[in-house]
Formats: structure tokens, sequence, C-alpha cells
């Protein structure tokens, strides 16, 4: 009998290039409208730019995911799903013009958004152009109740500093470090919401473009907060916590941070060890069937920190053309409520809001260079970390 994961690769075989099939035996009576066309998804997302490396795993976890939610069929009754990668650089503008090339297509269904900027760009061109859109990793908690249309398939800031809120224990002040872009100002309002009016927050806005992070971690240190919450990505991490680390931050109060890919960690340094971790995902946070079919599809099965978006995403996209294929009012009824079994676990996108509800993690690092390991030291539960309910803007 051929094994899940010789269906899988020969699946990921097909979709290595830049069309890819997919489809559901186990509902093909739904997904046949008498019509054999295809059906065409578009994925929007960060294939070069400083957000590329998430954006591979996005994409590595995407195809997986269409391996599995369909059983390797390749199709949804009689109609093979057909899917087309457009790189948007991590610029909104090329993200809004490769998004609006694949809906002037023809294309219903849209998926990707590494970035948040992007994300923020690419939500209101759905809703005009009534759409689906399941947003990848951009974890702005504004894309949350952005449209009826879009949805997202990874977490967002609020469950991020929910996760880290257990670290800061009786200290009145909390300072946030986070560069100044969409992706740190939301973590800046998620901290504030979820802290409230105490203890105090302050923060620290970084440009984008910085290089020399000295000036800033002098600026950390001297505000002497009981805690920092540090909110960043990219490739300029390594730098940044050097600087913090050289400058006395790390020793001197508690530091709180997401645990970035896995690529990053050697970057945290001597400091590394000191850290308070929360994770969305790592390697070996969870183990479940959907778990064990991502690692056997990923590049040396290893599986990291944005695989997990990427393969909720296609499980979505499946659960919706399975609904209804050529109705996206349907697909979009048909997502709202719906609880799936992915690699973090129980997921469930909150009717009200598009809310993804997720367990997320708390962990620690061990060892040095190479043989560094993150291990679970807790779990928070989709319920505990769910964001407030946002009100739905269209």
């Amino acid at each position: 009998m051929t094994s899940r994961r010789a269906v899988l690769g020969a699946v990921l075989t097909a979709v290595a290039v830049t069309a890819a099939g997919c489809g559901s035996p186990k509902e093909a009576a739904s997904g046949g409208s008498g019509s054999s066309a295809p059906l065409n998804v578009g994925v929007v997302y960060s294939q070069s730019g400083p957000l590329a490396t998430y954006g591979a795993q996005y994409a590595e976890g995407f195809k997986a995911g269409l391996a599995y939610a369909t059983d390797g069929t390749g199709k949804i009754g009689d109609r093979a799903v057909t899917v087309t990668y457009a790189d948007d650089a991590g610029d909104p503008v090329k993200a809004v013009s490769a998004a609006k090339d694949l809906i002037g297509k023809g294309y219903q269904v849209l998926a990707g958004s590494t970035a948040s900027g992007v994300a923020l760009q690419v939500a209101p061109l759905a809703a005009q152009n009534k759409v689906l859109f399941v947003s990848g990793p951009a974890a702005t908690d504004a894309i949350t109740g952005a449209n009826k249309y879009t949805f997202r398939s990874g977490r967002q800031s609020y469950q991020d500093v929910q996760t880290a809120k257990a670290y800061l224990g009786s200290g009145k002040k909390v300072l946030v470090f986070a560069p100044d872009s969409a992706f740190g100002t939301s973590n800046v309002a998620a901290v504030k919401a979820v802290l409230g009016d105490s203890p105090t927050v302050t923060n620290i806005a970084v440009p984008a473009s910085a290089t020399d992070f000295t000036p800033f971690a002098r600026q950390a240190k001297a505000a002497a907060p009981d805690l920092v919450f540090v909110a960043w990505a990219g490739t300029t991490a390594s730098a940044m916590w050097q600087a913090l680390d050289q400058q006395g931050v790390l020793s001197s109060t508690n530091v709180v941070t997401g645990l970035d890919i896995r690529a990053s960690w050697p970057g945290f340094g001597k400091g590394g060890q000191k850290l308070h971790l929360l994770a969305h995902y790592f390697d070996g946070a969870t183990d479940n069937a959907a778990y064990q079919a991502l690692k056997g599809a990923v590049p040396g099965g290893r599986t990291d920190l944005f695989h997990p978006d990427g393969f909720a995403a296609a499980q979505m996209i499946v659960h919706a053309l399975q609904s209804s294929p050529d109705d996206t009012g349907k697909m979009v009824a048909a997502l709202e409520g719906y609880s799936f079994d992915s690699v973090k676990g129980k997921l469930t996108v909150r009717a009200e809001d598009h809310a993804l509800l997720q367990p997320m993690f708390q962990a620690k690092l061990s060892g040095t260079g190479d043989a560094i390991t993150a291990t679970p030291t807790g779990t928070v539960s989709a319920e505990d970390a769910a964001p407030p309910v946002a009100a739905m803007k269209g």
C-alpha cells in the first residue's frame, strides 16, 4: 500500500514549480458543479526581500498542507486546483500590483502576505473585489476584522503578548523595543491592550533602516524597566541582540521575546539562555498527524516557525473550495467558525472577526551554535491567548 509520505512526495513534486494541484476525495461530491475548469489560487508572498526566508517556509508549508488536505488527489471533484506563486518582495506596492493582476485573470482566492504592511494593503483590495484572502505570517492585529473577505492563517501580535504576560510578575514598568513599522506598532498596541493602565508601558521605535543599535540599546538600559518586550523580525536581528547584550540590557532586567526561525537562534549570542521566550511555533512543540505530514515534506525533515502558517492556509482554502468552488460568499461562510486540526493543534476561525484562535508556546534555549535546541516550558491555550473580538470593518 502506498504510504501517506509517498503520496505527499508525489504531490509535492508536482507543486514544486509555479502551478500545483489539489483536491479532496473525502468531499469530492461537494466539489464538482459539472465543470472541469481549474480552480485558481494566487499566493502573493515574499519570495525575495528582507523576509524571504519566512516566505520560503510559508510556501513549503502551503504545498505540504495542500497535499495533506487533499490526500494527494490533486482535485476537488473533477476540478484541479492550480496555484500561482507571485513575489511581492515585501513591498506593498508590488503586492497590490500582483494581486490586481491575479484578480483581473479571474482568481477568486488569494493567500500569502509575509509582511504586515503588505497584508494591510491587500485586505481592502480583497473586499473591493469580493475575493477570498487568507493572509499568512503577517502578525499585525489590524488584519483581524479587516473585512468579511479577509482571514488569517497565522498568529497575531496580541496572542504573542498574551503569551509573554506571565513573565511580568509584579513588575510595574514595561518597555517595548520594536521597529518603527506596522509590525512594531501592532506589538506596542497589543502590549498596551493586554496590560492596560498598570503597569506603565513605554516604547522605543527603532527605524526599520537601522544597522547600528547601540544608541537604542542604551536608551533601553537607561529606562530601567522591569521587563523589556522585544518584537523583531528580519535580517538585522543578530546585530540588535548583540547591542542589547553589550549594553547590559539582557543582564539588568527580564527580557521577553518571540522565538524566531531556527537559523536566527545563534544570533541571540551568549545572552540567548537568559531570555524568556514566547513561541508561535518551533520544531518539536507539537506531535500530531499534521506535524508528521509536514515533517515528511519539508527539506531536511525539520519544521520551522512559519511552516504551520502555510500548512493551515492550504487547509482553510481547500475547505472553502470544497464548500463552494465558485461562490466567494459561500467560501467565507464555510470558514467562519471553522475548527480543524493542524500542525499547532486545534485551530478555530472565530466567526465574529476571523481571528484564528490557536495555542501558543513558551520555551527556553540551551546549547550553543548549531547545537542550540528549544525546549517547551509551557503552553498557553487557544482560549487564554485569544484576542478581544474586533469590530468587522466591512
